[in-house]
């Protein structure tokens, strides 16, 4: 009764009709699908939900800015659909507390984890197109991220975290950023965690592959660097 309740109000905030079953199926990681026997999970919603993010936010920026080029349309659609950015839309609407995750993710905080939110948010997109069709969901996506395009530079270094934290070594005067990654798990669910250093900062990150693992290492640290910067301006 308390699951339905939640996703009633999800349904909600989302503003649109979803089909009950897709609903579902966007909300479920792919670990929880392989505790429970390699059932369904929602990175296939998730391809489909990365379209229409792009359709929808292409749309809305060529008709915001009518006088901006191409270079800089790129640049804010970049930043406004990077994970920071889908993760922080997931928060806005409390996507996270609605996921099926896997006990490992559970354990380690899956429900906050920008990449697995980022993900959830495109697979609600394309579950919303599937369910209620083109227009809903590009209405959908606008009324999202509408909130985020006038803050572009918010999600800066979202868009390229490491070569952001490159800039703060060179800021700070000391060696260019340093990674040291692992992995763990079976290959079909190979789970990879990178410790990024700089100066006397270190800060990890998690994700399914090297490459993601040591830009979520990057952006961690570039966004408490960013709030240890803000408190001692303060």
């Amino acid at each position: 009764m308390t699951e339905i309740k939640g996703r009633i109000s999800l349904i909600e905030k989302l503003g649109v009709d979803i089909d009950a079953e897709l609903l579902d199926l966007a909300l479920t990681h792919r670990s929880w699908a392989y505790e429970h026997g390699g059932v369904p999970h929602n990175e296939r919603l998730e391809f489909l939900g990365d379209s229409v993010l792009s359709l929808a936010v292409t749309s809305l920026l060529y008709e915001r800015f009518p006088d901006e080029s191409e270079g800089t349309l790129s640049k804010r659609r970049a930043s406004v659909v990077s994970m920071l950015a889908l993760a922080d839309v997931a928060r806005g609407i409390g996507l996270g507390e609605h996921l099926k995750l896997g006990r490992g993710e559970e354990q380690t905080g899956g429900r906050e984890k920008d990449s697995i939110l980022a993900d959830a948010t495109e697979a609600i997109f394309g579950a919303v197109f599937l369910s209620a069709g083109r227009a809903e969901a590009l209405a959908l996506v606008q009324r999202l991220i509408t909130p985020l395009v006038e803050d572009p530079e918010r999600y800066g270094a979202a868009v390229d975290p490491k070569t952001a934290v490159q800039e703060l070594a060179a800021r700070w005067g000391v060696a260019p950023p340093s990674y040291e990654v692992t992995a763990e798990g079976p290959s079909h669910d190979r789970r990879f965690t990178a410790v990024i250093t700089v100066g006397d900062h270190q800060a990890s990150g998690q994700g399914t592959s090297k490459k993601q693992a040591e830009m979520a290492a990057a952006l961690r640290l570039w966004r408490e660097a960013q709030a240890q910067e803000s408190v001692a301006g303060a």
